[in-house]
């Protein structure tokens, strides 16, 4: 035989060979899904709930007109710490001051005329005690009169002439007692203009005072809303007064952020967090949670679900939360956006695994892999999850074992940042399928596994 047909024998042998070969490995693989994978460790775990707020001041008041007039000067700046009684602003005072002086005035002629009403009144009870005191004296000399004028003693013209007396004192008392009503009535108007005309002296004091703004609290001037030259307008019924600035009191500051209606039943009064400000990179800040909203408020409106009733039952709610930072800097300023990381449970040295390895099978399919002899079947079919729309779901993860997939249902506990505590049903060391998502939905029980972490530690590399 010639060397070049020894050469092609050779060659078509290796092909065939090399195609015997292709062809196993091809069967052996077929049916074998590839999959990234992770471990069941233990670990201490934290579960966090992540909520985006803003720096808010426990305590501050808003500034709002109450008088009315122009702005003539402003006293103060954005920035500035005030303490309370400390001047703001002041407004044109000219005719307010004017209507005070008016006011005393008339206070002042209102006094002099209670005065004379009240020397009035005095004469006329000293007057009419004179005047009863005549009444009695002429009240004697008749009585005595008639006695005497029985017994022949007087003469008829004495005994007219007293009792003339007599009428004359009844009249006279008479006339000093309406003196005396009409000098009362005079001294109780004089002092109802006195006490009215007082009122209206503090009405028009009031208005005046309502031109100086002062600080109702110690604080920093975090806003001003007006400049000089503007009108201050006051508030009426259903309408709030000009809005004139912001006093904040920053001495104790909080995060108010709004929790996710699915994440609020597990945050708590007195539960520490970690508050980040997008002001302040890098800078993490120890807070607690004080205050936990009971009202759900609609996340595009930002009002109450209860006040808008029209809103749609499926849109998205939000709980407000106040976490108050144990040692704030006095650098912060109100408004700034925050983020605050609150710590709901923590446990130790539990079983955790990567929470992307979590996945959910319905009893039909678990009854189905197990009644499989084959077991390669990699794809769930397509109509399966319509079929098992109605079916109950279990909760587990794929455990690699002599190479297969072994769906295992477990029952879980907290959840971390990337972990999730499992209670039930596998072991620290257990090989788990993490990924892929593609891999992880489409996983049938029991199908053979090929384990390529490459991409996951390329990703874990780049992230790094």
């Amino acid at each position: 035989m010639k060397t070049w047909q020894k050469a092609t024998i050779g060659a078509c042998a290796g092909v065939a060979a090399i195609g015997i070969v292709w062809y196993s490995v091809y069967k052996m693989n077929a049916g074998v899904v590839t999959v990234q994978t992770g471990r069941a460790v233990r670990q201490d775990l934290t579960s966090v709930v992540t909520a985006s707020g803003e720096i808010r001041p426990k305590n501050y008041t808003n500034v709002l007109g109450e008088g009315m007039g122009k702005i003539t000067n402003i006293a103060v700046q954005e920035g500035q710490a005030v303490k309370r009684g400390d001047v703001l602003l002041r407004l044109d005072n000219i005719q307010p001051g004017a209507d005070v002086q008016a006011q005393q005035a008339s206070i002042d002629a209102a006094t002099s005329a209670m005065k004379v009403a009240e020397a009035n009144y005095e004469s006329a009870v000293a007057t009419l005690q004179q005047q009863q005191a005549n009444l009695d004296k002429a009240k004697y000399d008749w009585q005595r009169s008639q006695q005497l004028y029985q017994n022949q003693l007087i003469s008829k013209q004495d005994f007219d002439a007293s009792r003339a007396t007599y009428d004359g004192a009844v009249a006279a008392a008479r006339a000093a007692q309406a003196n005396l009503d009409a000098t009362m009535a005079q001294r109780n108007q004089s002092r109802f203009t006195l006490e009215q005309d007082r009122a209206v002296l503090t009405h028009q004091e009031d208005i005046l005072h309502k031109t100086i703004y002062r600080a109702p609290i110690d604080g920093l001037v975090s806003y001003i809303a007006v400049r000089v030259g503007e009108n201050v307008v006051p508030g009426i019924q259903n309408a709030q007064g000009s809005f004139l600035m912001t006093i904040s009191d920053m001495s104790v500051v909080t995060a108010e952020v709004m929790v996710d209606e699915t994440d609020i039943a597990s945050v708590k009064d007195g539960q520490p967090a970690d508050v980040t400000i997008d002001a302040l990179p890098g800078k993490t800040f120890k807070g607690h949670v004080t205050e936990v909203g009971e009202l759900a408020i609609l996340r595009t409106s930002g009002q109450a679900a209860m006040e808008q009733t029209t809103a749609n039952t499926q849109e998205a709610r939000d709980f407000k939360v106040v976490v108050t930072l144990d040692n704030p800097p006095k650098t912060l300023r109100p408004g700034l956006s925050a983020t605050a990381k609150i710590q709901t449970a923590h446990k130790n040295n539990v079983i955790t695994i990567p929470i992307q390895a979590l996945a959910e099978r319905t009893q039909q399919e678990l009854d189905e892999a197990k009644n499989n002899q084959n077991g390669n079947v990699a794809l769930a079919a397509a109509n399966d999850a319509s079929n098992n729309a109605n079916q109950k779901e279990i909760q587990g993860v794929f455990v690699i074992r002599n190479g297969k997939a072994l769906f295992v249902p477990v029952q879980t506990g907290i959840t971390g940042v990337t972990d999730i505590e499992v209670n039930s049903g596998i072991e620290p060391g257990d090989i788990i399928v993490t990924g892929s998502y593609s891999a992880l939905r489409s996983l049938r029980p029991g199908t053979r596994v090929k384990i390529d972490n490459t991409v996951s530690n390329n990703l874990t590399t780049t992230s790094s």
